[in-house]
């Protein structure tokens, strides 16, 4: 070691003297070299129709190293994912023209204003749609000149190839609906911006409404896909998928909103399955129905609002569960299932459109519940989803345990069977869920879990699936997404994969079952009139204009249609097994002589006049109040979802990819 640095020491001893301002005639000034023409170094040009470049380029960059480290690179190289192959490679060949233009005879040559002209009118929109302004560097009056100036077209060798592929065949046009769904987490402002986008783009099958707003003011925003949309019609079936009820199981969400590109998309690429699907189907998806909570829990940071010291459940995993006033929004609907096992050994008592009690009015009702409630009521849905994270399983009614003690306890409703078909229509699609058990680690760990009862899982009392069909003629199920709440960024397209095919199956399940008109004998639709099946104590009723949709498993069934006033008509119906849509079943109902005996029938229908009665205590205004308040706040201003990347390189925040800045 001695030996090396003696070595060492000699070296810089004998060394010629360093270059010391301070000491006059130590240093001699350098002759400046002029710029010269060198060959391109940067692999994402390497395709120009020219071999030569010069620095300081037309940016300034000094040295190709300069070029290559700045943002300016970094976008010409992502640029293609970025756009999802559009203007590839008109853009980045542009931008190679400016950061390293064309050198001959030691002179820089400038691009074509022409060619910059008509990329931008070409290519403008794809940048509009992920919310990234026109690159500076691509400006066509700052970085361009004329041909009179003595410009070249930067795009020459891609127009070569294209001329020699038309020669080879005709290229087709591109198709309209290519657009790719970007796998990252949305904020609730970017979500509704990319609902709004995704009307404009499908307008004609699309259309976006609000149901209400959360307690913050959060707009509650629902998109529906139907080739009528915003319209019933006859015996179209009507279906919902709502996320995001617990704020911080943010995966549902995600995928309801990548599940509404994807039928804009595939619609418009003509693929025959997805358009048949939304011809015959009209699809109503809500991402978010708590989004207060889910800004909470995509913050980090807790707020005092979400959080009380008195409530176990509060730990770092739940921040954000709950809406803005702490409200378990699965625990807030009114709990109908206790009624109907208080009244189940009644004589004639029924399990469908049980009416809301009077005391439900005057607990703590959230905005977000009174707002899906009425949503629920305004719109004849026959099937539904809500989307959670924890098991990786689907769950189905009754969710509150028959037990008089609440214990865990197998509890099944009439519809036992058609709730088993639906459960597992979504499991045997999905591509994991069918072949995996329990992964939560809980007491149930050791249960093949795919399809379970909901109160044989967990008992809960005022929970979503069990108001559906108590309340109304929908039929809900609730999906389990897996443990995981906030999966990792680059797992969301795997999560979509696992789960695209089990959502379009649970969406044709709709079709399932019979449907068909009730009319009186002047062919007028009777809106009110139940349907029954024999063997099944949960009737459904018809929709405003006679139209109805009865989900059933295969098989014979009988199946009576009555309306107050009226006869009883009476069918016998065959399901076959494979039977790809739902059988059509009509009833014309004749007027019923005034001395009939339908006394029991008619203390049926006497019943849904307190069923119609929805908020009898005017309480609207009192749980819509703090949204209302808040609905005119400032959102937080949300940069687009490609930001991150572009500022982790460091140096100074490339502000000018920013289409508000």
């Amino acid at each position: 070691m001695l030996l090396v640095l003696l070595q060492m020491l000699v070296l810089v001893c004998g060394a010629q003297p360093r270059c010391n301002p301070q000491i006059r005639g130590m240093c001699k000034p350098g002759v400046e070299e002029k710029p010269k023409c060198t060959d391109i170094l940067l692999s994402y040009c390497d395709d120009m129709p020219y071999t030569s470049t010069m620095f300081p380029n037309i940016l300034g960059h000094t040295t190709h190293k300069d070029a290559e480290t700045g943002v300016e690179y970094l976008l010409i190289s992502v640029v293609e994912s970025l756009l999802g192959g559009q203007c590839n490679p008109e853009i980045r060949m542009l931008g190679c023209s400016v950061l390293a233009p064309r050198c001959e005879g030691n002179k820089v040559l400038r691009p074509c204003r022409s060619s910059c002209e008509a990329v931008h009118k070409k290519c403008s929109h794809a940048f509009e749609r992920i919310e990234m302004a026109w690159p500076y560097f691509l400006d066509c009056d700052r970085f361009f000149v004329s041909e009179q100036e003595g410009c070249y077209d930067p795009l020459d060798g891609l127009k070569e190839q294209e001329d020699e592929a038309a020669q080879a065949m005709e290229v087709p046009e591109p198709e309209q609906g290519a657009e790719p769904i970007q796998f990252t987490y949305h904020s609730n402002s970017q979500m509704i911006g990319i609902l709004k986008k995704t009307e404009d783009r499908c307008s004609e099958i699309s259309k976006t409404y609000s149901i209400g707003h959360s307690t913050e003011g959060r707009e509650l925003l629902v998109i529906e896909f139907s080739n009528s949309p915003g319209e019933h019609q006859l015996l179209k079936p009507e279906m919902k998928f709502i996320g995001n009820m617990h704020g911080n199981e943010a995966l549902g969400g995600q995928l309801l909103i990548y599940l509404a590109q994807y039928l804009c998309s595939e619609y418009l690429q003509g693929n025959d399955h997805i358009q048949t699907l939304i011809n015959n189907t009209r699809i109503h998806i809500l991402p978010s129905m708590n989004p207060d909570g889910y800004e909470v829990a995509t913050s980090g940071v807790e707020d005092s609002n979400y959080s009380d010291e008195e409530d176990d459940r509060y730990d770092s995993r739940n921040i954000g569960r709950n809406n803005a006033q702490n409200i378990d929004l699965n625990r807030n609907f009114p709990d109908l299932t206790t009624i109907i096992y208080r009244r189940r050994r009644q004589k004639g008592f029924r399990t469908d459109h049980v009416p809301i009690p009077n005391n439900y009015w005057f607990g703590k009702v959230a905005p977000e519940t009174y707002a899906v409630m009425k949503w629920i009521r305004s719109i004849p849905f026959v099937l539904s989803a809500s989307f959670h994270v924890g098991n990786l399983m689907v769950s189905y009614p009754y969710d509150l345990s028959k037990h008089p003690r609440g214990e865990n306890m197998f509890s099944p409703t009439p519809d036992d069977k058609v709730f088993k078909l639906l459960a597992r229509t979504y499991a045997d699609s999905h591509k994991k869920m069918s072949k995996e058990i329990s992964q939560s680690g809980s007491s149930h760990a050791d249960c093949q879990c795919t399809v379970i009862n909901g109160a044989q899982w967990s008992s809960i009392a005022g929970g979503m699936q069990d108001f559906n069909y108590l309340h109304t003629n929908c039929f809900e199920v609730t999906v389990g997404l897996g443990c995981d709440k906030f999966p990792p960024e680059e797992e969301l397209f795997l999560s979509w994969q696992d789960n695209q095919e089990a959502l379009i199956a649970f969406i044709e399940a709709a079709h399932r079952g019979i449907k068909g008109m009730v009319k009186d004998e002047e062919g007028k639709g009777i809106k009110g009139a139940r349907i029954s099946v024999r063997g099944i104590r949960h009737d459904i009723t018809t929709a405003e204009n006679g139209d109805y949709w009865r989900l059933l498993t295969p098989g014979i069934h009988i199946v009576t249609a009555s309306a107050s006033g009226y006869t009883r008509a009476t069918k016998k119906v065959h399901l076959p097994a494979l039977m790809p849509t739902a059988g059509r079943v009509d009833f014309v109902l004749q007027k019923a002589p005034p001395d009939s005996d339908l006394q029991e029938g008619e203390n049926i229908f006497s019943s849904m006049s307190t069923y119609d009665r929805f908020d009898p205590y005017k309480q609207y205004t009192q749980y819509t109040m703090m949204a209302d308040l808040n609905q005119q706040r400032e959102e937080r201003v949300e940069k687009p979802w490609w930001w991150n990347y572009f500022v982790s390189i460091g140096g100074p925040a490339p502000t000018w990819l920013l289409k508000r800045h």
